[in-house]
């Protein structure tokens, strides 16, 4: 049985060992965890430096946005968007696709209240990406268009319609399909 080393009494070889034996596997460990954490600041750091530019700013190109995004919008509408006459509810819902090149094609439902509006697909689009990742979007043939904002790897997006007469925008939309 080992002698218990209790606080307060005189130190034996016994007690003496044990505790230096403690201390030696504690360091071990703190060691292991500083090396450890050390390994995973930068492996972080590492990843971090893909999606930026050498000025330590987003780095974002036409390419940024490659694959299938869905997307959901409710806004208020007011005249004359839309041919309408009176202030209204607008309702989108369904996805874009980028084809990494300033192209792409929307997929969409729409409604105004409550009313779908037969909206053909797909619609052929035409966007922009700036360094900075922010951009925009146009819906070709007379559709509306949108302020974006993507994320540097490109798995989000975030839109704003810019259209006189239309108050809507949607949340980040992640990318669901490969690039």
């Amino acid at each position: 049985m080992k002698p218990a080393c209790k606080r307060g009494e005189l130190p034996t070889e016994a007690c003496t060992a044990e505790s230096e034996g403690r201390e030696a596997s504690m360091m071990k460990r703190v060691g292991l965890w500083a090396v450890g954490i050390g390994v995973l600041a930068g492996l972080g750091l590492l990843t971090a430096e893909q999606g930026f530019s050498d000025d330590g700013g987003p780095k974002c190109t036409p390419a940024t946005l490659k694959g299938r995004y869905l997307f959901a919008a409710a806004g208020n509408l007011f005249p004359p968007a839309f041919g309408l006459t009176e202030q209204a509810i607008g309702n989108a819902a369904g996805f874009h696709i980028f084809n990494g090149n300033g192209s792409g094609q929307d997929y969409v439902t729409f409604t105004i209240n409550g009313i779908d509006q037969h909206v053909p697909s797909p619609n052929s689009l035409m966007y922009t990406l700036n360094p900075d990742c922010t951009g925009t979007y146009e819906v070709l043939g007379g559709g509306p268009t949108f302020a974006i904002f993507v994320s540097p790897s490109g798995d989000e997006i975030a839109a704003i319609n810019t259209d006189p007469g239309s108050a809507s925008s949607y949340a980040p939309s992640r990318r669901v399909a490969p690039k």
